[in-house]
């Protein structure tokens, strides 16, 4: 009888003692093409074919050749989906719920902590005109007037109040950049409808509705997934809604923010700045109309995450733990669709797939 099979369907580097304890497990593991992660090929047709029997599928982000509904009914023993990464906008996590498949992801402290902290950076960078500084005295340059900076924090020697930040998303990332801001006496309001209100309370945030937040923000921060909810949510209507003062930050998803509406306002001075590190299309494209607004956009190549001692390495561990406990008939701790819970249990719970 032939051992269950795992398809790396979107492989990085996984490490040895990681498939060993996969296959240890009982498991057949399967390193899936690399070129279905790349554009420009036809590799729907070899991703399925590979997938068809698998009951576990593990990777990083799938988006040349995503886990849509056709691929996910086509896959009947496939029991869990587990993401290296905290996105799982690459999956349909609505059909993956119809057909009792559980998707777990990885919000790991050195995923969702360092894109937090890459947030902090961004901000000051913006507003403390980090790169515009350097700029000024390579060009022999100095102290130029129009390089003045914003002060963040409330100033109680002068009684000037501080900038309000909005963060859009208060889960695990949109958190910790709360945590990290604590200090600098800023104010902090957020807008999550799915977020219990004890949690506002314990991040020392605000919680309003989102249109809201647009119009009292300095600065608004993106930090939730791309779902069908979220999607668009920020265009020309809701650009119109902001400070012409204010600066926008996109460490999250591209498809979260309408780019050519974002690039008229900074061309047009609707908005002071942005700085974005996710985008609809990556690698950025030449014709992006972000590249045509300079220094007026800090741009980053979706990697707030990567950090010398962490990137993927953890959300790896994290996903073989999730395939072992899903093929041993046990519920992972980090199931993304909880809603499928009972109808996994009810399909697969107690029912190992390894013997």
């Amino acid at each position: 009888m032939s051992k269950p099979k795992v398809l790396l369907y979107a492989p990085r580097e996984e490490p040895k003692p990681i498939i060993d304890a996969l296959r240890n497990a009982g498991l057949d593991v399967i390193e899936g093409d690399r070129r279905w992660q790349t554009p420009g090929g036809e590799h729907r047709e070899p991703f399925l074919a590979a997938a068809r029997d698998a009951v576990a599928l593990m990777g990083t982000y799938s988006r040349f050749t995503p886990l849509d509904r056709p691929l996910l009914e086509a896959c009947q023993r496939l029991r869990v989906v587990a993401k290296y990464t905290a996105g799982v906008d690459d999956i349909d996590t609505d059909a993956a719920s119809d057909l009792g498949i559980m998707v777990c992801h990885a919000p790991t402290e050195a995923n969702c902590f360092g894109v937090a902290e890459t947030t902090i950076a961004m901000i000051l960078a913006l507003l403390k005109r980090v790169r515009e500084r350097d700029s000024e005295i390579r060009a022999g340059k100095w102290r130029e007037p129009h390089l003045t900076s914003v002060f963040l924090g409330m100033r109680y020697s002068d009684n000037r109040p501080g900038i309000t930040i909005g963060i859009v998303g208060l889960g695990r990332i949109g958190t910790r950049v709360a945590n990290l801001l604590a200090p600098w006496r800023v104010r902090l309001i957020a807008y999550d409808p799915l977020i219990e209100p004890a949690r506002f309370l314990l991040a020392g945030v605000q919680s309003v509705d989102y249109h809201t937040l647009l119009r009292e923000s300095d600065v608004v921060t993106f930090h939730t997934p791309l779902t069908k909810e979220t999607r668009g949510m920020m265009g020309a209507r809701e650009l119109a809604m902001m400070k012409p003062t204010a600066v926008v930050i996109n460490a999250a998803r591209g498809g979260l923010i309408d780019e050519t509406a974002l690039a008229h306002a900074l061309k047009s001075g609707a908005l002071r700045a942005a700085a974005i590190d996710a985008f609809v299309e990556e690698p950025l494209p030449a014709s992006s109309p972000l590249r045509q607004v300079g220094d007026k956009v800090l741009l980053s190549p979706h990697s707030a995450s990567f950090n010398e001692d962490a990137q993927l390495g953890p959300g790896i561990e994290w996903a073989a733990r999730s395939v072992i406990a899903a093929l041993a008939g046990n519920v992972p701790d980090n199931v993304f669709n909880r809603e499928v819970i009972p109808r996994w249990k009810e399909k697969f719970g107690g029912a190992s797939v390894t013997g």
